[in-house]
């Protein structure tokens, strides 16, 4: 049974949310506040956490900053406010998604479902048959032990933003749009595009010279993204680094 950790000061939405989670087979535990919330994750690690951005005593951004410096944790971060700002912070200090107030509690399950798949179907990976690493002129991806390395520097990247850069090297020159990426590397066929813009800009600081003017991941304008790795370097596939 997975494990989520729900945190929210309204215990109307705290109740209801739980409600619907525990239906759907979900343990719930449930913190008000933000100094409570990194408590219990610290005391008993969820699997997932549902966080308000809006709390007493620590705000969602510093609760999901410091809940998220304990190893990678899914996160899907509940707002009152519709502001792109607010959504955008959410998804730069590492949350995985978003839902706006007022919801559907079904939708927040299917959201929390998704999460949980995609973050599944990672770990599995682990323990699958080695395969070889793929290889884009300065960057290196081990698809089996979900390592990435940028000249043979290890990059601390989230799950999606390695689900992001595999996806890319394995389709370099493909004109992908940001819908596409979302069902393809997300698993989702709704949700906000903005998730994926700001994961392509997370990722790029970490992969390009300069972010920038990225010269790996180009926007090709009306359409999305491209990868492009260095001509003398196609996206090959070889072991080690």
């Amino acid at each position: 049974m997975k494990h989520v950790l729900v945190v929210d000061d309204d215990p109307t939405v705290s109740e209801v949310v739980a409600g619907y989670l525990e239906r759907a087979g979900f343990a719930v535990d449930v913190a008000a506040d933000g100094p409570t919330a990194v408590a219990r994750a610290a005391s008993r690690p969820p699997d997932l956490v549902v966080l308000d951005l809006m709390l007493p005593g620590m705000d969602g951004l510093e609760v999901c900053r410091r809940i998220r410096a304990a190893g990678p944790l899914p996160v899907i971060m509940l707002t009152a406010r519709g502001d792109e700002e607010d959504r955008v912070l959410g998804l730069e200090v590492g949350a995985d998604d978003y839902v706006t107030k007022p919801f559907s509690p079904r939708e927040l399950v299917l959201r929390v479902e998704s999460v949980l798949r995609r973050a599944g179907a990672a770990t599995a990976t682990r323990g699958a048959t080695e395969e070889p690493w793929l290889r884009a002129g300065p960057l290196a991806v081990d698809p089996t032990g979900r390592r990435a390395t940028r000249n043979g520097g290890e990059l601390a990247l989230t799950v999606r933003e390695f689900d992001l850069l595999e996806f890319f090297i394995r389709h370099p020159g493909q004109a992908t749009s940001r819908e596409q990426l979302m069902q393809r590397v997300w698993g989702w066929e709704f949700g906000d595009l903005s998730t994926v813009t700001v994961h392509v800009r997370r990722l790029r600081e970490k992969v390009e010279d300069d972010p920038a003017h990225p010269r790996l991941i180009s926007t090709v304008w009306g359409v999305g993204y491209r990868f492009d790795p260095p001509r003398s370097t196609e996206a090959e596939v070889g072991h080690g680094r």
